[in-house]
């Protein structure tokens, strides 16, 4: 797209600040996962910011740093990332409403896990950290070994009817569209 997606303007802001201000209204703390050098957009002042440890490891580095980053009296995540500016609030806490006494709730289409629209245990952390240090770096391979609830898309559409939430932007097709749905005009 000719510029870092965190960076890509989206109206006012940049995807990563629309993000992160639509997740601040229905979750707190909001804990950012860089890789080690990525430049980021000025974020809200109380936005915790971390890096990912170890380059190269894929969601579940950056879940590990995630959760790491937690205030210990945090209990939950709702992990997502920052090309999903369509992004329905709603849809993030009726999916930490459905986390029950599971360990992960993760969307699921098709048998096709979302792992970026997940709501994680903090205590999955040391599967996440053997994970890692077995080199097995799937989502997948966590959700195979702690109890997860796959959320089915019908379960979701009473607050998110079309899945914007799921949308993320990996093409300029991609960012055009979401911008016209979002009313706003592009800047690059």
């Amino acid at each position: 797209m000719g510029v870092p997606k965190a960076t890509l303007p989206f109206g006012p802001e940049t995807m990563l600040q629309r993000v992160v201000r639509l997740l601040g209204t229905v979750v707190s703390p909001v804990v950012v996962v860089a890789a080690r050098e990525q430049a980021l957009p000025e974020l809200p002042h109380g936005i915790t910011v971390t890096r990912d440890e170890r380059e190269q490891k894929g969601p579940l580095e950056g879940l590990r740093a995630g959760l790491r980053a937690l205030p210990s009296s945090v209990g939950i995540a709702y992990v997502t990332s920052c090309d999903v500016p369509l992004l329905v609030p709603a849809f993030v806490e009726r999916m930490v409403g459905l986390l029950g006494d599971h360990d992960i709730a993760v969307m699921e289409i098709e048998g096709f896990p979302h792992p970026l629209s997940a709501v994680y245990r903090r205590d999955t952390l040391p599967q996440v950290e053997a994970l890692l240090a077995e080199d097995r770096l799937r989502p997948v391979f966590l959700f195979d070994t702690v109890r997860t609830r796959r959320v089915r898309p019908e379960e979701m559409t009473v607050v998110d009817p079309q899945l914007r939430t799921l949308r993320n932007l990996n093409t300029r097709a991609d960012y055009l569209e979401a911008l016209s749905e979002a009313g706003l005009s592009p800047a690059i």
